[in-house]
């Protein structure tokens, strides 16, 4: 390997050891079958991957250096990701190795014990590399009490019945949260519904027992809790483990052992059964963190809200956790309504309810959200999709599961390259994972901080068979936005079993019946082959007690010995389509969607500190454009009012800001709530003919000068996309300023 000497100068310049961070691990690499090379040429370097450019180093960015780009910070930030990575390494492999186990265990059945403590070794491994990834990569600074101020200040959304006190996890939407919302589900039902000619459907949020019952929900759908001995507080029997043992941790004095001990029964924490967690809770004390009183040994808590319908308390009805069980329940009728064809898709957005343990992080958990649910019911045997190639070269973000038991970091690739690898199990996950990336990027969210992470076996629901979230980072941490499930035929063949007809069937001997009563015996079998499930019902019980019983058919009676007849019993499953179909489910939380776009959107105006404003993409601002009267003089009214109009009348939300202060402070609170336009009507407009006005635009804050006229048409054709505002600056001059004063 040669360096040139201006490169060894540099990295000496910032205190970097050439041999430490260049040398030692390339000859690592190396060891590691991957070739690298770094060589000079005339006055610059070039640090260059020969093979296997997608090799386990995941995220470090190795780029080739040319006279034009030839900086020192470059060499700083490459050898900084290159110091990152070497202690990364190992810590990466010996999560590989423990997933290697584990794979080895699964695949020679092993002991079910024995596996367990696998997989926990494997999640402590997988704790300690993502507590050191996070130490070595701190998260990007975000200023989250400037976000909560301006939600406030112009309600979003704000704590329900704060008036008295509040309840946890329940939520008003204000003005322009609920516009930002409908714009949103809007979008949705365009991006989806519409596209994809879609079935939408509203069904009962009120459902009962016997349909969860059904699903699996009844008896899966739960967590652990403990209740507070005097109080009766419940409290998350994992999440209160979690904060005992980490605040333990904390103690200097604590052996060496002990220590071990707590930070691996915290890697396995979610695994714990209820009587291993109750064991657990009694071994280390733990006390209620508020009170400091005894709890309660654990026991499950379903988190569906359950209440009786109707007067007499007669019928268990839960409220639904989910929209998913009014399509399939509805499926026959929706098979019916699209002529008895496969595949199509069912959609339905509605309010869910999940009666949360502890509801925290604003919109992120709560226990009424609206959820937006996709079921696509295509033939088990053809899990491709027509319209697959339209997203195939798309490229997205993928954490799969292999990569988080092997310890490996995220990688970008495109969902054609991703199906045909394997990655993504078929073309219509893929296809709707691409359709998912585009309408949420659509919508704000920074692709950057998107990406769709693949759930592991352990964390898989009950009723899914391959699963990939797509999160979106925000100051909380990695937030699940969307799930997108492969639920196979599981709802539908639960539905089928559960609601399974009692028969009871009678068959007659042929032989006996025919060589006893010869002409009759036709007669007599037709008689008992038509029987109703009531009358069957009734001569099995006659049956019971008497060796014969009498029929009486066409006016004549005939003796049936019990030698003649034989009684079934048995459930029949009623099917409407020869193959049970299998599901893809898309199921969007629009809450968590709602809060990380205005995350990723939230911004400081550059040199002003108390300037906050939301670039909020234009089919998702609250309002499209505002009208803003330079002067509230009576001669402006006419010109606000036809503006106004002309925006209604192209579906543009608008907002009339005639209040006090100056411009720039109007300007400034349209900006708070997302507003990407702004015609400003001015002595210029009351004065020239025909009139002018100004418009901007919030981003950059440029404004052009149009006829009055135009300025609905043209606010339409950019919220709608029609027009980009660079094209229209093209064709319009900007702003200077106002010829006219007063």
């Amino acid at each position: 390997m040669l360096y040139s000497k201006k490169f060894l100068r540099i990295l000496a310049r910032n205190n970097i050891s050439p041999r430490a961070t260049i040398v030692n691990t390339i000859r690592y690499l190396n060891n590691k079958s991957k070739s690298y090379l770094i060589y000079q040429s005339k006055q610059y370097c070039v640090f260059r991957l020969l093979q296997n450019r997608n090799c386990w180093l995941g995220n470090l960015s190795i780029q080739p250096f040319t006279k034009k780009s030839w900086h020192r910070s470059h060499l700083c930030t490459m050898a900084s990701e290159i110091e990152i990575e070497q202690q990364l390494a190992p810590l990466r492999l010996h999560v590989k190795e423990q997933g290697d186990i584990v794979r080895q265990l699964k695949e020679s059945q092993a002991p079910k014990a024995d596996i367990s403590r696998a997989v926990a070794e494997l999640k402590k491994r997988k704790k300690q590399l993502e507590d050191k990834e996070k130490a070595l990569n701190p998260p990007d600074e975000f200023n989250r009490s400037g976000l909560e101020t301006l939600l406030k200040q112009r309600f979003f959304f704000r704590p329900s019945f704060s008036i008295y006190g509040g309840v946890a996890g329940l939520y008003d939407f204000g003005p322009t949260g609920c516009a930002m919302k409908n714009n949103l589900l809007q979008e949705w039902r365009l991006h989806f519904v519409l596209e994809e000619d879609m079935l939408e459907i509203e069904s009962s949020v009120l459902a009962p027992e016997a349909v969860f019952k059904a699903s699996g929900h009844l008896e899966r759908f739960l967590d652990y809790v403990v209740k507070d001995v005097k109080t009766g507080e419940c409290l998350r029997a994992d999440h209160l483990l979690d904060g005992h043992l980490e605040k333990l941790l904390t103690d200097k004095n604590l052996e060496n052992e002990q220590r071990k001990e707590i930070i691996n029964l915290r890697a396995k924490l979610e695994s714990l059964s209820l009587q291993e967690l109750g064991e657990q809770i009694r071994k280390f004390q733990v006390k209620s963190p508020v009170t400091g009183n005894d709890v309660s040994d654990p026991m499950p808590f379903n988190l569906m809200f359950q209440t009786e319908i109707g007067p007499s308390g007669g019928t268990t009805g839960y409220l639904r956790p989910e929209t998913a069980q009014g399509m399939f329940v509805n499926f026959d009728y929706l098979l019916e309504y699209n002529q008895g064809k496969l595949p199509f898709a069912a959609a339905q957005i509605g309010s869910a309810f999940r009666n949360e343990v502890s509801p925290r992080s604003g919109l992120l958990r709560v226990r009424e959200f609206t959820l937006g649910e996709i079921e696509h019911f295509y033939h088990p045997n053809d899990n491709t999709h027509s319209k697959f190639d339209s997203v195939a070269d798309i490229e997205i973000t993928l954490f799969p599961k292999e990569h988080q038991v092997s310890g490996k970091p995220t990688k970008k690739m495109s969902i054609r390259k991703a199906v045909d690898e394997g990655v993504i199990g078929s073309k219509c996950m893929g296809y709707f994972l691409g359709r998912i990336n585009l309408y949420l990027v659509r919508m704000g969210i920074d692709p950057k901080y998107l990406r769709f992470r693949q759930h592991m076996d352990n964390e898989m629901a009950h009723y899914a068979t391959d699963c990939w979230d797509a999160e979106c980072k925000t100051s909380y941490g990695w937030v699940e936005c969307v799930g997108c499930a492969n639920r196979s035929c599981y709802d539908l063949k639960c539905h089928i079993k559960a609601t399974a007809v009692d028969v009871v069937e009678v068959v007659l001997s042929k032989a006996k019946v025919g060589k006893t009563f010869k002409g009759d015996a036709k007669k007599i079998m037709e008689y008992f082959n038509n029987l109703d499930d009531g009358t069957a019902e009734k001569y099995d019980e006659m049956l019971k007690d008497a060796s014969e019983i009498e029929v009486t058919i066409d006016s004549k009676k005939f003796v049936i010995s019990k030698e003649m007849i034989e009684i079934k019993r048995y459930k029949k499953e009623i099917h409407v389509v020869d193959v049970t179909p299998s599901v893809i489910e898309p199921a969007f939380g629009f809450g968590r969607i709602l809060y990380s776009i205005l995350e990723h959107n939230f911004r400081i105006r550059e040199g002003d500190e108390q300037r906050s404003w939301l670039s909020l993409p234009p089919s998702v601002a609250p309002v499209k454009c505002s009208v803003l009267p330079l002067s509230a003089k009576k001669e402006f009214e006419p010109f606000l009012k036809k503006i106004a109009t002309g925006l209604k009348m192209h579906g543009i939300s608008n907002k009339i800001d005639d209040s006090a202060g100056s411009i720039g402070r109007r300007y400034a609170r349209t900006d708070q709530i997302g507003i990407p336009y702004g015609i400003t009507v001015d002595f210029d407009t009351v004065n020239s003919t025909p009139a002018t006005v100004t418009l901007r635009e919030r981003n950059t804050m440029q404004q052009i000068r149009i006829n009055a006229d135009i300025a609905p048409d043209l606010v339409s054709d950019l919220v709608k996309g029609f027009t980009t505002w660079n094209q229209t600056i093209d064709k319009y001059p900007l702003f200077e300023g106002q010829e006219s004063t007063k």
